[in-house]
Protein backbone atom coordinates (compact mmCIF):
# COMPACT_ATOMS: atom_id res chain seq x y z
CA UNK A 1 0.00 0.00 0.00
CA UNK A 2 0.92 3.83 -1.19
CA UNK A 3 -0.62 6.38 0.82
CA UNK A 4 -0.26 10.04 -0.28
CA UNK A 5 -0.66 12.74 2.13
CA UNK A 6 -1.28 16.47 1.57
CA UNK A 7 0.29 19.04 3.60
CA UNK A 8 2.86 18.39 5.97
CA UNK A 9 1.43 19.78 9.47
CA UNK A 10 -0.11 17.98 12.66
CA UNK A 11 -1.74 15.53 11.84
CA UNK A 12 -0.43 14.92 8.35
CA UNK A 13 3.37 14.15 10.06
CA UNK A 14 2.27 11.96 12.60
CA UNK A 15 0.11 9.70 10.72
CA UNK A 16 3.12 9.36 8.14
CA UNK A 17 4.80 8.12 11.29
CA UNK A 18 2.55 5.80 12.08
CA UNK A 19 2.34 4.20 8.71
CA UNK A 20 5.93 3.77 8.27
CA UNK A 21 6.64 2.34 11.72
CA UNK A 22 3.75 -0.13 10.42
CA UNK A 23 5.70 -0.95 7.03
CA UNK A 24 3.63 1.15 5.11
CA UNK A 25 4.98 3.06 2.15
CA UNK A 26 3.70 6.76 2.37
CA UNK A 27 4.94 10.10 1.16
CA UNK A 28 3.80 13.50 2.01
CA UNK A 29 3.51 16.72 -0.28
CA UNK A 30 3.81 20.15 1.31
CA UNK A 31 3.34 23.45 -0.49
CA UNK A 32 5.60 25.45 1.88
CA UNK A 33 9.42 25.20 1.39
CA UNK A 34 11.75 23.33 3.02
CA UNK A 35 13.17 26.82 4.13
CA UNK A 36 9.92 28.67 4.79
CA UNK A 37 8.22 30.34 8.09
CA UNK A 38 8.28 27.55 10.78
CA UNK A 39 5.01 27.93 12.97
CA UNK A 40 4.43 30.77 15.80
CA UNK A 41 6.43 30.47 18.75
CA UNK A 42 3.87 30.18 20.83
CA UNK A 43 1.73 26.72 20.99
CA UNK A 44 -1.17 24.61 22.08
CA UNK A 45 -2.04 22.52 24.80
CA UNK A 46 -2.03 18.62 23.85
CA UNK A 47 -4.48 16.70 25.64
CA UNK A 48 -4.07 13.17 27.03
CA UNK A 49 -6.02 12.51 23.41
CA UNK A 50 -3.02 14.24 21.74
CA UNK A 51 -0.25 12.67 23.77
CA UNK A 52 -1.35 8.90 23.21
CA UNK A 53 -2.03 9.48 19.45
CA UNK A 54 1.81 11.23 19.33
CA UNK A 55 2.80 8.51 21.33
CA UNK A 56 0.69 5.97 19.68
CA UNK A 57 2.35 6.68 16.49
CA UNK A 58 5.58 8.38 16.85
CA UNK A 59 9.33 6.54 16.92
CA UNK A 60 11.01 6.87 20.52
CA UNK A 61 13.42 9.39 19.70
CA UNK A 62 10.64 11.75 18.20
CA UNK A 63 8.67 11.30 21.16
CA UNK A 64 12.23 12.21 23.52
CA UNK A 65 12.40 15.44 21.71
CA UNK A 66 8.28 16.40 21.83
CA UNK A 67 8.45 15.28 25.49
CA UNK A 68 11.66 16.89 26.31
CA UNK A 69 10.50 20.43 24.39
CA UNK A 70 7.31 20.28 26.34
CA UNK A 71 6.28 20.93 30.05
CA UNK A 72 4.00 20.13 31.91
CA UNK A 73 0.61 22.26 32.20
CA UNK A 74 -2.50 21.94 34.75
CA UNK A 75 -5.28 20.38 33.30
CA UNK A 76 -7.42 23.08 34.91
CA UNK A 77 -10.01 25.55 33.64
CA UNK A 78 -10.83 28.72 36.11
CA UNK A 79 -13.37 30.61 36.03
CA UNK A 80 -12.50 34.34 37.29
CA UNK A 81 -14.74 37.23 37.39
CA UNK A 82 -13.97 40.94 36.18
CA UNK A 83 -11.73 41.30 39.42
CA UNK A 84 -9.76 38.12 38.46
CA UNK A 85 -11.30 36.41 41.44
CA UNK A 86 -11.66 32.89 41.03
CA UNK A 87 -15.47 31.63 40.74
CA UNK A 88 -14.22 28.10 40.18
CA UNK A 89 -11.88 26.12 38.89
CA UNK A 90 -12.58 23.08 37.13
CA UNK A 91 -10.28 19.87 37.31
CA UNK A 92 -10.41 18.42 33.70
CA UNK A 93 -9.02 15.30 33.97
CA UNK A 94 -9.61 11.99 36.03
CA UNK A 95 -7.21 11.07 38.75
CA UNK A 96 -5.39 8.33 36.91
CA UNK A 97 -4.28 10.76 34.06
CA UNK A 98 -2.64 12.71 36.33
CA UNK A 99 -0.27 9.89 36.82
CA UNK A 100 0.06 8.89 33.24
CA UNK A 101 3.64 9.93 32.28
CA UNK A 102 1.55 9.90 28.57
CA UNK A 103 -1.74 11.11 29.59
CA UNK A 104 -0.73 14.27 31.29
CA UNK A 105 -1.55 17.60 29.85
CA UNK A 106 1.48 19.47 27.91
CA UNK A 107 2.75 22.75 26.95
CA UNK A 108 4.20 22.83 23.65
CA UNK A 109 5.68 25.47 21.19
CA UNK A 110 4.32 24.70 17.71
CA UNK A 111 7.48 25.30 16.32
CA UNK A 112 9.39 22.30 18.77
CA UNK A 113 6.63 20.18 17.74
CA UNK A 114 6.45 20.87 14.17
CA UNK A 115 10.34 20.11 14.66
CA UNK A 116 10.07 16.46 16.53
CA UNK A 117 7.50 15.46 14.15
CA UNK A 118 9.88 16.41 10.99
CA UNK A 119 12.84 14.45 12.59
CA UNK A 120 13.25 11.71 10.57
CA UNK A 121 11.51 12.15 7.36
CA UNK A 122 13.56 14.10 4.89
CA UNK A 123 13.15 10.78 2.52
CA UNK A 124 9.06 11.33 2.74
CA UNK A 125 8.84 14.87 2.45
CA UNK A 126 8.32 16.80 -0.72
CA UNK A 127 8.54 20.62 -1.29
CA UNK A 128 6.74 23.28 -2.94
CA UNK A 129 4.68 21.18 -4.07
CA UNK A 130 1.04 22.38 -4.69
CA UNK A 131 -2.02 20.09 -5.07
CA UNK A 132 -4.32 20.82 -7.83
CA UNK A 133 -6.31 17.70 -8.29
CA UNK A 134 -6.84 14.16 -7.86
CA UNK A 135 -8.35 11.77 -10.35
CA UNK A 136 -9.74 8.33 -9.61
CA UNK A 137 -7.72 5.27 -12.02
CA UNK A 138 -9.34 2.06 -13.38
CA UNK A 139 -6.94 -0.01 -11.62
CA UNK A 140 -8.23 1.42 -8.13
CA UNK A 141 -5.07 4.18 -7.15
CA UNK A 142 -5.51 7.32 -6.70
CA UNK A 143 -3.44 9.58 -9.26
CA UNK A 144 -2.62 13.24 -7.58
CA UNK A 145 -1.08 16.22 -9.99
CA UNK A 146 0.40 19.12 -8.73
CA UNK A 147 0.25 22.82 -9.92
CA UNK A 148 4.29 22.72 -10.94
CA UNK A 149 2.86 19.37 -13.95
CA UNK A 150 4.00 16.82 -11.95
CA UNK A 151 1.64 13.36 -10.66
CA UNK A 152 1.73 10.73 -8.27
CA UNK A 153 0.07 7.83 -7.60
CA UNK A 154 -1.06 6.45 -4.37
CA UNK A 155 -3.69 3.79 -3.30
CA UNK A 156 -5.20 6.12 -0.61
CA UNK A 157 -5.02 9.88 -0.60
CA UNK A 158 -5.38 11.84 2.79
CA UNK A 159 -6.00 15.40 2.63
CA UNK A 160 -4.49 16.99 5.44
CA UNK A 161 -3.82 20.32 3.83
CA UNK A 162 -6.03 22.60 6.52
CA UNK A 163 -9.11 24.68 6.96
CA UNK A 164 -8.56 25.56 3.26
CA UNK A 165 -7.95 21.87 1.83
CA UNK A 166 -8.21 21.61 -1.76
CA UNK A 167 -8.31 18.06 -1.63
CA UNK A 168 -11.82 18.93 0.21
CA UNK A 169 -12.84 21.43 -2.26
CA UNK A 170 -12.18 18.43 -4.98
CA UNK A 171 -13.84 15.61 -2.67
CA UNK A 172 -16.49 17.22 -0.90
CA UNK A 173 -17.45 20.70 -2.15
CA UNK A 174 -20.40 21.22 0.58
CA UNK A 175 -18.88 20.67 3.05
CA UNK A 176 -17.81 24.27 4.04
CA UNK A 177 -16.65 26.83 6.83
CA UNK A 178 -19.23 29.17 8.22
CA UNK A 179 -18.99 32.53 9.86
CA UNK A 180 -19.84 32.68 13.45
CA UNK A 181 -20.69 36.31 13.75
CA UNK A 182 -17.96 36.68 16.70
CA UNK A 183 -14.38 37.87 16.08
CA UNK A 184 -11.67 37.47 18.77
CA UNK A 185 -9.10 39.90 19.07
CA UNK A 186 -5.76 38.10 20.67
CA UNK A 187 -2.57 39.39 22.15
CA UNK A 188 0.91 37.96 23.69
CA UNK A 189 2.59 39.15 26.41
CA UNK A 190 6.34 37.64 27.26
CA UNK A 191 5.95 36.21 30.59
CA UNK A 192 8.75 38.28 32.06
CA UNK A 193 7.09 41.56 31.67
CA UNK A 194 6.10 43.19 34.66
CA UNK A 195 2.26 42.95 33.82
CA UNK A 196 2.40 39.32 33.76
CA UNK A 197 4.25 38.90 37.31
CA UNK A 198 1.86 41.13 38.81
CA UNK A 199 -1.34 38.60 37.52
CA UNK A 200 -2.21 35.68 39.52
CA UNK A 201 -0.07 32.88 39.62
CA UNK A 202 -3.15 31.08 38.51
CA UNK A 203 -2.98 32.37 35.33
CA UNK A 204 0.53 32.33 33.94
CA UNK A 205 0.75 28.50 34.80
CA UNK A 206 -0.56 27.18 31.81
CA UNK A 207 -3.92 26.42 33.06
CA UNK A 208 -6.66 27.63 31.26
CA UNK A 209 -8.52 31.10 32.85
CA UNK A 210 -11.80 32.76 31.39
CA UNK A 211 -12.38 35.93 32.74
CA UNK A 212 -16.25 36.41 32.71
CA UNK A 213 -17.73 40.00 33.62
CA UNK A 214 -21.33 40.14 34.56
CA UNK A 215 -21.67 42.61 31.47
CA UNK A 216 -21.05 41.35 27.39
CA UNK A 217 -17.11 40.36 26.45
CA UNK A 218 -15.22 37.30 27.41
CA UNK A 219 -11.77 36.83 27.77
CA UNK A 220 -9.19 34.07 27.57
CA UNK A 221 -5.63 33.75 29.08
CA UNK A 222 -3.04 30.78 29.22
CA UNK A 223 0.68 30.42 29.18
CA UNK A 224 2.90 28.53 27.38
CA UNK A 225 6.12 28.33 29.67
CA UNK A 226 8.77 27.25 27.78
CA UNK A 227 10.98 24.31 27.91
CA UNK A 228 14.95 24.10 28.20
CA UNK A 229 16.18 22.98 25.05
CA UNK A 230 18.75 20.74 26.95
CA UNK A 231 16.49 19.14 29.30
CA UNK A 232 17.59 21.06 32.41
CA UNK A 233 13.92 21.97 33.49
CA UNK A 234 14.66 25.73 32.95
CA UNK A 235 12.76 28.10 30.82
CA UNK A 236 14.78 29.84 28.28
CA UNK A 237 14.43 33.07 28.47
CA UNK A 238 12.41 35.15 25.96
CA UNK A 239 10.50 32.00 24.62
CA UNK A 240 7.90 31.92 28.04
CA UNK A 241 4.71 33.62 26.69
CA UNK A 242 1.27 34.80 27.77
CA UNK A 243 -1.53 34.66 25.03
CA UNK A 244 -4.88 36.48 25.89
CA UNK A 245 -8.06 36.59 23.27
CA UNK A 246 -11.16 39.16 24.31
CA UNK A 247 -14.54 38.05 22.17
CA UNK A 248 -17.51 39.49 21.43
CA UNK A 249 -20.15 39.70 18.75
CA UNK A 250 -19.01 41.13 16.09
CA UNK A 251 -21.31 43.65 16.11
CA UNK A 252 -19.51 44.87 18.91
CA UNK A 253 -16.69 46.10 17.24
CA UNK A 254 -16.18 48.85 15.10
CA UNK A 255 -16.95 48.94 11.25
CA UNK A 256 -13.64 47.87 9.69
CA UNK A 257 -12.34 46.40 12.63
CA UNK A 258 -10.28 43.63 10.54
CA UNK A 259 -8.49 46.52 9.17
CA UNK A 260 -7.31 48.10 12.05
CA UNK A 261 -3.99 47.69 12.99
CA UNK A 262 -2.23 46.03 16.38
CA UNK A 263 -2.01 49.38 18.36
CA UNK A 264 -5.20 50.21 17.67
CA UNK A 265 -7.12 46.88 18.10
CA UNK A 266 -5.21 47.16 21.37
CA UNK A 267 -6.28 50.49 22.25
CA UNK A 268 -10.24 49.12 21.76
CA UNK A 269 -9.82 45.84 23.87
CA UNK A 270 -8.13 48.33 26.52
CA UNK A 271 -11.62 50.33 26.56
CA UNK A 272 -13.45 47.65 26.78
CA UNK A 273 -11.58 45.78 29.81
CA UNK A 274 -11.14 49.32 31.60
CA UNK A 275 -13.42 48.70 34.71
CA UNK A 276 -11.76 45.26 35.04
CA UNK A 277 -8.81 44.49 37.15
CA UNK A 278 -6.10 47.04 36.39
CA UNK A 279 -3.86 44.12 36.05
CA UNK A 280 -6.29 43.04 33.07
CA UNK A 281 -5.57 46.14 31.15
CA UNK A 282 -1.97 46.29 32.02
CA UNK A 283 -1.70 43.00 30.28
CA UNK A 284 -3.51 44.18 27.43
CA UNK A 285 -1.49 47.52 27.30
CA UNK A 286 1.94 45.39 27.89
CA UNK A 287 1.06 43.47 24.20
CA UNK A 288 3.38 44.26 21.33
CA UNK A 289 1.33 45.93 19.03
CA UNK A 290 2.51 43.80 16.27
CA UNK A 291 1.42 40.57 18.43
CA UNK A 292 -2.34 41.80 18.78
CA UNK A 293 -4.55 40.59 15.61
CA UNK A 294 -8.39 39.81 15.02
CA UNK A 295 -9.59 36.57 14.66
CA UNK A 296 -12.91 35.71 12.88
CA UNK A 297 -14.11 32.57 14.34
CA UNK A 298 -15.81 30.14 11.36
CA UNK A 299 -16.26 26.60 12.25
CA UNK A 300 -17.36 23.04 10.04
CA UNK A 301 -21.31 22.89 10.50
CA UNK A 302 -22.08 19.06 11.53
CA UNK A 303 -20.16 16.65 10.04
CA UNK A 304 -22.86 14.55 7.64
CA UNK A 305 -21.98 10.49 6.66
CA UNK A 306 -20.86 10.26 3.53
CA UNK A 307 -19.70 7.21 1.08
CA UNK A 308 -15.86 6.00 1.91
CA UNK A 309 -13.40 5.95 -0.49
CA UNK A 310 -9.91 6.10 -1.49
CA UNK A 311 -9.91 9.77 -0.13
CA UNK A 312 -10.17 11.03 2.87
CA UNK A 313 -9.61 13.62 5.04
CA UNK A 314 -8.19 14.32 8.91
CA UNK A 315 -7.16 17.97 10.88
CA UNK A 316 -8.71 20.74 9.47
CA UNK A 317 -9.61 20.08 6.33
CA UNK A 318 -12.61 17.79 7.10
CA UNK A 319 -13.30 19.35 11.20
CA UNK A 320 -12.02 23.32 11.17
CA UNK A 321 -13.88 24.54 14.49
CA UNK A 322 -13.11 27.50 16.13
CA UNK A 323 -10.24 27.81 18.83
CA UNK A 324 -12.92 28.15 21.74
CA UNK A 325 -12.48 24.42 22.90
CA UNK A 326 -8.84 24.16 22.92
CA UNK A 327 -8.99 20.87 21.06
CA UNK A 328 -8.60 21.76 17.34
CA UNK A 329 -4.74 20.60 17.09
CA UNK A 330 -5.36 17.79 19.53
CA UNK A 331 -8.31 16.40 17.34
CA UNK A 332 -6.12 16.51 14.40
CA UNK A 333 -3.91 14.33 15.83
CA UNK A 334 -6.75 11.89 16.80
CA UNK A 335 -7.28 11.21 13.31
CA UNK A 336 -4.06 10.48 12.88
CA UNK A 337 -3.98 8.07 14.99
CA UNK A 338 -7.25 6.67 14.26
CA UNK A 339 -6.35 6.75 10.53
CA UNK A 340 -2.78 4.47 11.64
CA UNK A 341 -4.97 1.65 13.39
CA UNK A 342 -7.76 1.97 10.95
CA UNK A 343 -5.29 0.86 8.26
CA UNK A 344 -2.77 -1.17 10.15
CA UNK A 345 -4.96 -3.27 12.88
CA UNK A 346 -6.03 -6.61 11.57
CA UNK A 347 -9.52 -6.90 10.10
CA UNK A 348 -10.85 -6.58 6.30
CA UNK A 349 -8.19 -6.47 3.34
CA UNK A 350 -10.71 -3.83 1.94
CA UNK A 351 -9.11 -0.83 1.83
CA UNK A 352 -12.32 1.40 1.59
CA UNK A 353 -13.64 -0.85 4.24
CA UNK A 354 -10.74 0.48 6.54
CA UNK A 355 -11.36 4.10 5.93
CA UNK A 356 -15.21 3.64 6.27
CA UNK A 357 -13.88 2.89 9.60
CA UNK A 358 -11.68 5.35 10.50
CA UNK A 359 -14.32 8.34 9.41
CA UNK A 360 -17.48 6.61 11.13
CA UNK A 361 -14.90 7.15 14.41
CA UNK A 362 -13.68 10.24 13.28
CA UNK A 363 -16.96 11.84 13.00
CA UNK A 364 -18.23 10.74 16.33
CA UNK A 365 -15.41 12.88 18.48
CA UNK A 366 -15.20 15.10 15.82
CA UNK A 367 -18.67 16.69 15.91
CA UNK A 368 -18.96 16.43 19.46
CA UNK A 369 -15.71 18.48 19.53
CA UNK A 370 -17.69 21.02 17.05
CA UNK A 371 -20.95 21.11 18.68
CA UNK A 372 -18.47 22.12 22.24
CA UNK A 373 -16.33 24.63 20.53
CA UNK A 374 -19.04 26.60 18.25
CA UNK A 375 -21.38 26.42 22.16
CA UNK A 376 -18.55 28.41 23.84
CA UNK A 377 -17.61 30.56 20.93
CA UNK A 378 -21.59 31.91 21.57
CA UNK A 379 -21.69 31.65 25.04
CA UNK A 380 -18.85 34.40 25.13
CA UNK A 381 -19.83 36.32 22.38
CA UNK A 382 -23.56 36.74 24.09
CA UNK A 383 -25.07 40.16 24.95
CA UNK A 384 -27.56 39.13 27.04
CA UNK A 385 -27.14 39.97 30.59
CA UNK A 386 -29.84 37.62 32.29
CA UNK A 387 -28.01 34.22 31.23
CA UNK A 388 -24.62 35.67 32.15
CA UNK A 389 -25.34 36.72 35.48
CA UNK A 390 -27.18 33.16 35.46
CA UNK A 391 -23.91 31.83 34.82
CA UNK A 392 -21.92 33.54 37.01
CA UNK A 393 -24.23 32.58 39.77
CA UNK A 394 -24.05 28.90 38.73
CA UNK A 395 -19.83 28.76 38.53
CA UNK A 396 -20.03 30.57 42.39
CA UNK A 397 -22.56 27.83 43.38
CA UNK A 398 -20.58 25.25 42.20
CA UNK A 399 -17.58 26.22 43.82
CA UNK A 400 -19.70 26.34 47.52
CA UNK A 401 -21.50 23.04 46.92
CA UNK A 402 -18.58 20.67 45.19
CA UNK A 403 -21.66 18.26 44.30
CA UNK A 404 -23.32 21.18 42.27
CA UNK A 405 -20.31 21.58 40.42
CA UNK A 406 -19.42 17.52 40.03
CA UNK A 407 -23.19 17.51 37.86
CA UNK A 408 -22.98 20.79 36.06
CA UNK A 409 -19.32 20.02 34.74
CA UNK A 410 -18.51 16.60 34.77
CA UNK A 411 -14.14 16.13 34.11
CA UNK A 412 -14.83 15.66 30.56
CA UNK A 413 -16.71 18.52 29.52
CA UNK A 414 -14.67 21.45 27.64
CA UNK A 415 -15.11 24.83 28.72
CA UNK A 416 -13.72 27.39 27.11
CA UNK A 417 -10.05 26.73 26.55
CA UNK A 418 -8.32 27.77 23.31
CA UNK A 419 -5.30 26.41 21.13
CA UNK A 420 -2.41 28.74 20.83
Amino acid sequence: MRVVVIGAGLGGLTLAHGLRSAGIEVAVYERGSRSGPQPASYGIHVNRHGNRALHACLPAGNWALFDQGAVPAPDVVRFRDARLTVLTDLEQSAPTEDVDPVAHRRAVRRDVLHSALRLGLDAVLHWEKTFESFARRSDGTVRVRFADGTWTDGDLLVGADGSNSRVRHQYLPDLVRHELGILNVAGRLPLDHPAARALPAGMTDGSVNNVVPGTPGWLFASAWPAADRNGAGRPVAGDDVLVWAYAAARTAYPDGVESLDGEALRHWVGRRVARWDPRVAAMVAGSAPDTVAPVSLRTMGRLRVWPASTVTLLGDAVHSMTPMAGVGANTALRDADALRRALTDPGPDDLVARVGTYEEQMRGYANEALAVSTRNARNAASTRRLPRLAFRALLSAGEAVPPIKRRVFPATRQAVPADG
